[in-house]
């Protein structure tokens, strides 16, 4: 009778050994999950040219850095003698970055055949333009500096010269 209820509570004790085991997850597995769960369209910290340094809060430091760009743009576009032979009423895409160090970079322009047609030089004006912006600080996600990138349209309204 004794060795049964040995034999009991040995089997009790191998058997519930079981219910003590943790389950180990690996790092790498950790990384995906959070990994997955990063938000990539926002950032924490929008990029801040030095004007928008002393803003704190995301909304106010978004459109300091949007009308500190657009500014500069239209600024630099518009201080070039623009003559057409047609009016003129389009909207042109620049798309560029900002990286990890706060340098600004021209990616692309998207610009319609009419337009370099009519103005051929725009592409270089506006490459130009976002290439001189100031470097800024980066964009921050989970107090990382990341690498950003932005489209801004740029609506381009011109009058037939009558000289």
């Amino acid at each position: 009778m004794r060795i049964l209820t040995y034999l009991f509570i040995l089997a009790g004790l191998v058997s519930s050994c079981q219910f003590f085991d943790t389950e180990k997850i690996s790092s790498e597995t950790f990384y995906e999950e959070e990994f997955k769960s990063i938000d990539w369209e926002n950032v924490d910290r929008y990029p801040a040219f030095p004007v928008c340094e002393q803003f704190t809060e995301k909304e106010m430091q978004k459109e300091c850095f949007e009308n500190t760009l657009s500014q500069h743009v239209y600024a630099s576009i518009g201080s070039r003698n623009m003559i057409t032979n047609r009016d003129l009423n389009d909207t042109v895409y620049v798309v560029f970055g900002i990286s990890k160090d706060g340098v600004v970079a021209t990616k692309e322009v998207r610009i319609d055949s009419t337009l370099v047609k009519n103005i051929p030089l725009l592409k270089g004006w506006l490459e130009y333009s976002i290439d001189s912006l100031p470097e800024s600080a980066p964009a921050y996600k989970r107090g990382i500096p990341v690498e950003t990138q932005f489209i801004l349209p740029v609506i381009l309204k011109t009058e037939r010269s009558t000289n």
